[in-house]
C-alpha cells in the first residue's frame, strides 16, 4: 500500500461531525442525531468536497472536476445539487448556516468540522472560516485597517489643522493612529465574536461590528473626556461617542459581510465601502455627531492657544473656517476612509485564507 492509499484509508476510517450531523466516509452516509439522511452519490461527493474545506472558496470548476469528475454536465446540476444539500441539511440559501453561495464562483461551507475516529478517539478540529481562528483574524485585521485608516487622518489634519511644524504633524499622527486601532478593534472583535457565535451569517457579521462600535464610542468617550480634562483641566462636552460608533460600525459591518461572505469583487466591495461610510459620515455630521475633525474644532474652541489651525482644513474646502460644509466633508472622508482601510484589510486576510 502506498502513502496516498494509506492517507485515504485513514480519511475514510475519520467520521466529520458539524452541528448536528455527521459524515461517515467509510460507509458513506449522512446522519443527524445517529439517524441516516439518504443522499444520492453525487450529493454524497459534493458534501464531503464542502466539508473537507470549511471556511474556502469550492469553485464550480472544481466541483466538476472531482465530483463529477469531468463528465459534462450543465451548472443546473451543481445548482440542484446545493438544492439538494440544503434540504437535506435544513439550510436556506438567503439566510445559510451551512453553505453559502459565493455568486459566480461557487459556494463556501460555513461551520465548523470536528474529525474524530469512527470510535470517537482521536479528534481533530478542521479549520474554518466562521471558527475561533478566524474570528481572531477578523479582529486583527480590523484593527490594523482602522490603525491604517488613523493613521491617514492624523497626517492629514496634522499637515493642515495645525501650526506645530514637523512635530505637532508626529504627535497628531500618532495619536489619531491609535483613536484608529481602537475603533477597528471594537468593530473588528464585534465581528470576529459574532462569527465565532453565530457563523458568517450577514446579519450576525453586522450586528456584531455596531455593537463592537458603540461599545468602544461608548466607553472611549468618557475616557477621552477624562483624560482631557486631566491633562488641561478643561472638559470638552463632545466628542465621538456611541451614536457615532454604532452608526459607522454598521457601516463596517454590512461591507465587511459582503467582503467575508458574499464572494463580490475586491473592487466593488472597496466601491461600496467608501459609499457606505461616506454615507455614515454625513449621517453622523447631518444628526449633531463628532467625528474627528468636529472633535478637533471643539477643542481648538476651548483652546485658542494651542497648536491647532482648523481655519487652513477650511479655506482647503472653500470657507474660511471650520464651518458646516466642511464639518460635513471632513466627517463624509473620515467615514469613507475608515470603512475602505477596514474592508482592504479585511479582504486581504480572507485572500489569504484561501
Amino acid at each position: 500500500m502506498d502513502a496516498a492509499e494509506a492517507d485515504r484509508e485513514r480519511e475514510g476510517a475519520l467520521v466529520w461531525r458539524f452541528d448536528a450531523f455527521e459524515i461517515d466516509r467509510a460507509n458513506r452516509e449522512l446522519r443527524r442525531e445517529g439517524h441516516p439522511i439518504p443522499l444520492g452519490s453525487r450529493y454524497f461527493d459534493a458534501l464531503v468536497l464542502l466539508a473537507a474545506h470549511p471556511g474556502e472558496l469550492v469553485t464550480k470548476n472544481r466541483f466538476m472536476d472531482e465530483v463529477w469528475r469531468g463528465i459534462p454536465v450543465t451548472d443546473e446540476a451543481l445548482t440542484q445539487c446545493i438544492r439538494t444539500l440544503r434540504r437535506a441539511l435544513g439550510d436556506e440559501a438567503g439566510d445559510p448556516r451551512f453553505v453559502a453561495t459565493v455568486p459566480k464562483h461557487g459556494y463556501r461551507f460555513l461551520a465548523e468540522v470536528e474529525r474524530s475516529r469512527r470510535d470517537g478517539s482521536g479528534p481533530s478540529r478542521a479549520a474554518s472560516a466562521v471558527g475561533g481562528s478566524a474570528g481572531g483574524r477578523i479582529a486583527g485585521a480590523a484593527t490594523i485597517g482602522g490603525g491604517i485608516a488613523g493613521t491617514l487622518g492624523g497626517l492629514f489634519y496634522g499637515l493642515l489643522g495645525t501650526s506645530g511644524g514637523g512635530t505637532g504633524v508626529l504627535v497628531m499622527a500618532a495619536l489619531v493612529a491609535a483613536l484608529g486601532v481602537l475603533g477597528g478593534a471594537g468593530v473588528g472583535i464585534g465581528m470576529g465574536v459574532a462569527a465565532m457565535l453565530r457563523g458568517a451569517k450577514p446579519l450576525a457579521l453586522i450586528s456584531g461590528a455596531a455593537l463592537g462600535g458603540a461599545l468602544v464610542g461608548a466607553f472611549g468617550q468618557p475616557l477621552g473626556r477624562d483624560g482631557i480634562a486631566a491633562l488641561t483641566g478643561a472638559r470638552v462636552v463632545e466628542i465621538t461617542g456611541l451614536f457615532e460608533g454604532l452608526v459607522l460600525g454598521l457601516a463596517v459591518g454590512m461591507i465587511g459581510a459582503l467582503a467575508l461572505t458574499a464572494g463580490w469583487r475586491e473592487r466593488s466591495v472597496m466601491g461600496l465601502s467608501a459609499i457606505a461610510g461616506g454615507a455614515a459620515g454625513a449621517i453622523i455630521a447631518l444628526s449633531g455627531g463628532s467625528l474627528l475633525g468636529r472633535s478637533l474644532m471643539l477643542l481648538e474652541a476651548q483652546f485658542p492657544g494651542s497648536d491647532l489651525a482648523l481655519d487652513r482644513v477650511g479655506r482647503a474646502f472653500g470657507e474660511d473656517g471650520f464651518y458646516m460644509f466642511t464639518q460635513l466633508a471632513t466627517s463624509v472622508l473620515e467615514g469613507a476612509a475608515f470603512t475602505a482601510c477596514v474592508a482592504a484589510a479585511l479582504l486581504h486576510a480572507n485572500l489569504r485564507q484561501k
